[in-house]
């Protein structure tokens, strides 16, 4: 008599790892997306804080200068940023689903 329910023991066998050439496509599409998202919201505030300084001088507010120097170097920095947090998420991700301890002390 096997004393042990079949059904419910989990399998030994590690999971499929196919499918690991989609990684860099994700970190790719994640990456881009923060970094448009990150520069509408910074172009927003730029071009606010830019009609509000303009107000309050009395003068007719340059635009271009929330562009060039404000919402597209911010959305540089935070894209590289989001680049690497995705990459080492994704990788990380994608070692515990195929079985692998990330810490090589375990």
């Amino acid at each position: 008599m096997n004393r042990y329910n079949q059904e419910e023991m989990p399998s030994t066998k590690p999971p499929s790892t196919k499918g690991w050439f989609w990684i860099p496509l994700r970190i790719l599409l994640v990456s881009f997306l923060l970094s448009l998202l990150s520069f509408a919201v910074c172009l927003l505030l730029g071009i606010l804080g830019l009609a509000i300084s303009a107000r309050l001088r009395g003068v007719h507010p340059d635009m271009a200068l929330a562009y060039r120097h404000f919402a597209f170097p911010a959305a540089a920095v935070i894209g590289g940023i989001a680049l690497i947090v995705v990459t080492t998420m994704e990788f990380r991700h994608y070692r515990n689903r195929a079985g692998v301890s990330p810490e090589p002390w375990r």
